[in-house]
């Protein structure tokens, strides 16, 4: 897995173990926008393969993407997300189809002993099929379209839905001065968010599934995805200075089940409000923005009412580009807060700790050259209070000292070959292969013996090559 707790995976990063059981009820409002969106899904009829983003707006993939694949955004491609991925000409079929293949070869520098992978999985040196995905993605009407991706999983041998995104914007005036307004439904929190700074789309942008990752992670980084529904609203104004807010709650299980979702996230008690602010400022070549986000969830264990644990995130993100002729340079960042009043699992004897903290930070920055060669060097850090409950010993899995502490580096280069205009298959087919390395300083509170069985953190380094088809 990457060590990151990221977007497009059907994987757990939760902060403790409470986080990994619980159910939620879906208020009145929320379940009637998950209503809609199911008979959206469920009724439309059957449609032909049609083109991506790309053959909508009549612009090339590098228009919208740094190094001209997804998902790193550039201006342009943040003001079309916010508009609801609607702007463009309509497509003369009914619905905006596209296509997503990842298949790689991942080598660790100590394998994994056996029977603790994936079924059909070798100890070490596998290759997958990581996924294939179906999107909706486009226009539907005048000011809605949607982002929603089913996709098949190589190495779980299943298929889920997986993110999913639907708005409605409008673009207007106030004071002469420019305003879009919008409201997301969607199932990650942090998936409608156009920066790639915050926790879904921010890097690695695809990782390893079968490496081992690190046990611990904020519950906005990745502990909610695919189980929640979510409904904010947000603004942004004169280019500049950028407001959402709006609430989750989990789905229930059964729900869950028929959309191929483990319900391991536990049960909200009540509504999880969001929100998001940020300035952008915008200089020719140039491009930066700083903002802040945060969340507060209270989720019962086991689906049963009783105690609940609280946790309460707030995140700090920045991000810069300079684009200028065939030279991309960009950097991201972000750091995450995230407070633990653990009611539920302090009974339980889950957790040593009553109240504990967690902390992350990462940044990577990343050169691209004529949008087709790039390198990216990436460094994350994971750590916190001691908890000898929540970070038990257990073979690579485990701590040793019962801390949650990982750091370390992840550098790729890539090659894209397709995504420019008057490409092969422009605009409908577009192309990644990249080589990524894992370096671990330290994973699960320790450098040597981490996990109490004499694993070290340097045995989880990772060798990742990859290549990724989007059509």
């Amino acid at each position: 897995m990457s060590p990151q707790a990221q977007n497009r995976k059907t994987r757990l990063s939760s902060p403790c173990k409470a986080t990994l059981k619980a159910r939620t009820r879906i208020a009145p409002l929320v379940q009637a926008a998950g209503a809609a969106l199911a008979a959206l899904v469920v009724t439309t009829p059957a449609a032909q393969a049609v083109p991506s983003f790309a053959h909508q707006t009549g612009v090339p993939c590098t228009a919208c993407h740094v190094g001209g694949f997804g998902p790193q955004l550039t201006a342009f491609g943040r003001r079309f997300k916010m508009l609801g991925y609607s702007t463009g000409k309509s497509p003369k079929w009914l619905l905006p189809l596209s296509g997503m293949v990842v298949a790689s070869h991942d080598s660790t520098k100590t394998g994994v002993p056996g029977g603790m992978n994936p079924p059909h999985f070798d100890e070490n040196n596998n290759f997958a099929l990581d996924e294939a995905s179906v999107f909706l993605a486009g226009r539907l009407a005048p000011h809605l379209g949607s982002f929603i991706q089913v996709t098949y999983s190589g190495v779980d041998r299943a298929t889920a839905l997986d993110n999913a995104d639907i708005r409605y914007a409008r673009e207007t005036q106030i004071g002469g001065k420019d305003l879009i307004v919008g409201v997301s439904v969607n199932n990650n929190p942090t998936i409608q968010d156009p920066w790639n700074s915050t926790p879904v789309w921010g890097y690695p942008f695809t990782g390893s599934d079968l490496a081992p990752a690190p046990g611990a992670g904020t519950l906005i980084n990745g502990g909610l995805e695919m189980q929640v529904l979510g409904t904010t609203a947000y603004a942004f104004y004169d280019n500049f200075l950028y407001l959402e807010a709006g609430q989750y709650t989990t789905l229930a299980a059964n729900f869950l089940d028929s959309l191929g979702i483990g319900a391991d996230a536990g049960r909200m008690s009540g509504l999880a409000p969001y929100w998001r602010v940020a300035i952008n400022k915008d200089l020719g070549t140039q491009n930066f923005s700083l903002g802040a986000f945060g969340m507060i969830a209270r989720l019962f264990p086991d689906r049963v009412r009783g105690p609940k644990d609280k946790f309460s995130d707030i995140g700090l993100d920045g991000t810069y580009q300079y684009i200028s002729g065939d030279n991309t340079f960009s950097v991201n960042g972000r750091y995450i807060h995230e407070r633990q009043t653990l009611n539920a699992a302090f009974a339980a004897g889950d957790a040593a700790n009553l109240k504990n903290g967690l902390n992350s930070f990462t940044a990577n920055a990343a050169y691209y050259y004529k949008d087709t060669y790039g390198l990216t060097l990436g460094y994350f850090n994971t750590w916190g209070r001691q908890d000898t409950g929540l970070y038990a010993p257990a073979e690579i899995e485990g701590s040793r000292l019962g801390k949650p502490n990982s750091n370390g580096f992840i550098v790729q280069t890539d090659f894209t070959p397709f995504g420019k205009d008057g490409s092969w298959g422009s605009p409908w087919a577009n192309l990644r292969v990249g080589l990524q390395y894992t370096a671990y300083n330290k994973f699960n509170g320790g450098k040597k013996n981490y996990d109490g069985f004499g694993r070290n953190a340097s045995d989880n380094n990772t060798l990742f090559l990859f290549t990724w088809l989007a059509f």
